[in-house]
C-alpha cells in the first residue's frame, strides 16, 4: 500500500486509465445484460454525489443501501463516499424489525433502495420522514428514481479526498444471536485490507491474470464487501459481474466464466448435492479413482457447474468439512478455505499453494499478528481491524485485548506447519448433564460431509449425552413420502451415526440423530442472512420435545 494513498485514490486512477473497459456487469431481464464501463460507473457516482451534497447532510452523515447486489450497489457505495458520507448496508432479507432498528440505530438520514424480493413487508420499517431514493431495478415504489436525478443532475469533479480516519463502511454483522453490532470500518483500514486482498490474489494466481467473478454473496456482508468489491476497486481489471435470480444462477455463471469464485460452505454442499443427484457419489467416487478418465470426469462435472475455468475457488464465513474441499480437489476446482471476521475487515487468514490442508484455514494474512490465549481463544491483530462498535464503547472494552488483540470468540489449534485449526465458538460449548465438556462444531463437520445431509446442529445442554438435528438434502426431501426411501434414510443415517461416534470420545458420543421436519431457511429466522444457523433459535424450539426423543429406544428420530 503506498504511504497515504486510500482507495478512492485508487478509483481515481481506474477512472483516468481504463476508462473505456467495461467494469460491471449487470443483467437485466430476459438474458439481456448492462455493462458499465470505469467512465460509466464514475458519471454515474459523481452525479449521484452532486445530488447528496445538494441535500445538506452532516459530515459522515450514514447513508444506507437496502439492496440484493447489482452495479448500482457499487455505484450508490462510491458516490456516498464522494459525497462524504459513511454507507450503511442492510441484507436484503432482512425483517422489516431489523430494517428499523439498523436505520434507527445508525442515524441513517438517506435510503437507497435495490433490487428486493420482499419490498412490500419491508417497506413498513421505512419511517415515514426519512428520503428515499429508487436504484434502477427496484420494486415499485413511490420514491424519485436514480436516473431521473442522474439525468438533471451535473457530475461532481474534482478528486474528492477523504480523511483516512474517517469511517467508510458501518457494516452491521448479521449476528446469530441477539441485535446487530454496527462495526465501524475507516478508509484506512479498507484501504490497508483491500490491498492487502490483492496482493495475495496476485501472488496465488499472477499479476498478469485480470479477474472475472460473480457477485452474488450479499454486498451487506463483509466476505463480499471486502474480497470482491473493495478489491476490484483496489484492482482496477476486475470484471464484476452480478446474479439476476436463483432461477438464473447457472447461466449467470456460464455468463461470467469467473477465474476465481468464492462461497460458503453450504452452498458448496448443495453444489455437490446437485451432482449427485445427477450422478450417485459412489459411481462418482469409482470414475474420479481412474487415473485419465478421472481427470476427463472431474473437468465435465465442473463444467457442468460453470466453474470449469476457475482458478482459485474459496470458501469463507463458517467452518467447511474437510471431506468437502478432499472432494473438489480430486474434481481439479483449486478450493482454498480462509478465515477472518467483519471486525477484522474479513482480512486475517488465508491458504496458500504451499500452506493449506482440509481442516485448516491457513495462515495469517501479510500484517496480520495472530496469537493463542490460554484457553485456546484466537486472538487476532490486523490491518483491517476495526475502529470499534458505533455507539457501543462498552463492547469495544470487552472484545480487546490491553494490547489491541481482537478475541475473536473462535477456540483454535496450530498445526506442525502453522496453520490454523478451528476447533469451535467458545461459547457454543457446552455442558452435558455428566459435566462433561462437547464442542459442536467438530461433530457438525463430520455430519455434513454426507450427500443426504444439508446442515446439522450438535446440542444437548445438561442431557445425559448430545444429540444432533439435521437437515435433509434439497434434493431427497420431497421423496421423503415413500416409505422405501425414509428406510434407506433410516439405515444410511444409522450408519453415519455409527462412524461419527466411533470417531469420538466418549463424552462426545451422540445419542441420536433428530431430522428436522423442515429446512432451516433466513425466511423462517433459522439462519442468518450469511446462512449460518441460528443455534440458540433451533435449540428453544425444539427444547419441549427432547424428553420424549431421549425417551425412545431408536437412535434415528423424525421429529
Amino acid at each position: 500500500m503506498e504511504a497515504g494513498k486510500l482507495i478512492l485514490d485508487y478509483v481515481y486512477a481506474h477512472e483516468l486509465a481504463w476508462g473505456s473497459k467495461v467494469f460491471l456487469t449487470q443483467p437485466v431481464g430476459g438474458g439481456k445484460v448492462k455493462d458499465y464501463s470505469w467512465a460509466q460507473t464514475m458519471d454515474q457516482a459523481r452525479r449521484m454525489a452532486t445530488h447528496i451534497k445538494s441535500l445538506g447532510l452532516e459530515p459522515g452523515a450514514r447513508i444506507a443501501i437496502l439492496s440484493k447486489n447489482c452495479a448500482h450497489f457499487f455505484i450508490a457505495e462510491l458516490a456516498i463516499w464522494l459525497a462524504g458520507g459513511t454507507t450503511v448496508a442492510i441484507f436484503p432479507t432482512e425483517s422489516a424489525e431489523t430494517i428499523r432498528y439498523v436505520l434507527d440505530h445508525s442515524g441513517a438520514s438517506l435510503l437507497f433502495v435495490g433490487k428486493l424480493d420482499t419490498w412490500e413487508q419491508q417497506a413498513l420499517a421505512i419511517p415515514s420522514g426519512l428520503r428515499c431514493i429508487a436504484m434502477p431495478l427496484a420494486p415499485a415504489t413511490p420514491f424519485e428514481g436514480w436516473d431521473a436525478i442522474a439525468c438533471r443532475t451535473s457530475p461532481l469533479t474534482g478528486r474528492v479526498q477523504r480523511a483516512a480516519s474517517d469511517i467508510a463502511i458501518l457494516m452491521y454483522t448479521s449476528g446469530s444471536t441477539g441485535q446487530p453490532k454496527g462495526v465501524m470500518h475507516s478508509f484506512a483500514g479498507a484501504t490497508a485490507a483491500s490491498v492487502g486482498m490483492h496482493q495475495y490474489l496476485q501472488q496465488t494466481l499472477g499479476p498478469e491474470v485480470e479477474l472475472r467473478v460473480l457477485s452474488y454473496l450479499p454486498l451487506a456482508h463483509i466476505f463480499e464487501r471486502s474480497w470482491i468489491e473493495c478489491t476490484a476497486l483496489v484492482d482496477g481489471r476486475t470484471h464484476v459481474y452480478f446474479a439476476e435470480s436463483l432461477d438464473t444462477f447457472l447461466q449467470d455463471l456460464y455468463r461470467a466464466r469467473p477465474n476465481l469464485f468464492q462461497s460458503v460452505p453450504r452452498l458448496w454442499l448443495k453444489f455437490q448435492h446437485g451432482v449427485f443427484h445427477k450422478m450417485p457419489a459412489k459411481k462418482l467416487d469409482r470414475l474420479l479413482r481412474i487415473p485419465i478418465l478421472g481427470r476427463i470426469v472431474g473437468r465435465k462435472v465442473l463444467k457442468g457447474l460453470g466453474l470449469d475455468q476457475v482458478q482459485l475457488a474459496a470458501s469463507g464465513s463458517a467452518p467447511i468439512p474437510p471431506e468437502l474441499i478432499d472432494w473438489y480437489r480430486r474434481l481439479g476446482l483449486n478450493l482454498m478455505e480462509g478465515y477472518a471476521m467483519t471486525e477484522d475487515f474479513a482480512y486475517s487468514h488465508v491458504s496458500t499453494p504451499h500452506f493449506n490442508a482440509p481442516g485448516c484455514v491457513g495462515v495469517p494474512m501479510a500484517g496480520v499478528q495472530v496469537r493463542l490465549s490460554e484457553e485456546g481463544e484466537v486472538l487476532i491483530k490486523s490491518p483491517g481491524t476495526m475502529v470499534g462498535y458505533y455507539r457501543q464503547p462498552e463492547l469495544d472494552a470487552e472484545v480487546f485485548t490491553s494490547d489491541g488483540f481482537f478475541r475473536t470468540g473462535d477456540r483454535g489449534e496450530r498445526s506442525d506447519q502453522g496453520l490454523l485449526r478451528l476447533t469451535g465458538r467458545v461459547k457454543e460449548l457446552f455442558k452435558t448433564s455428566k459435566g462433561k465438556y462437547v464442542a459442536p462444531a467438530p461433530i457438525e463437520n463430520l455430519l455434513n460431509a454426507h450427500p443426504m445431509i444439508e446442515l446439522s446442529m450438535v446440542s444437548g445442554v445438561g442431557q445425559p449425552s448430545a444429540y444432533a438435528m439435521v437437515v435433509l438434502s434439497e434434493e431427497l426431501r420431497p421423496s421423503l413420502g415413500a416409505a422405501e426411501i425414509r428406510a434407506e434414510v433410516e439405515r444410511e443415517l444409522t450408519q453415519l451415526l455409527q462412524k461419527v461416534n466411533a470417531a469420538l470420545s466418549d463424552q462426545e458420543q451422540l445419542r441420536m440423530l433428530v431430522i428436522a421436519p423442515e429446512p432451516w431457511s433466513i425466511e423462517n429466522g433459522l439462519l442468518t442472512p450469511t446462512m449460518k444457523i441460528r443455534r440458540n433459535r433451533i435449540e428453544a424450539a425444539v427444547h419441549e420435545r427432547l424428553p420424549d426423543w431421549y425417551a425412545r429406544m431408536g437412535t434415528i428420530c423424525w421429529a
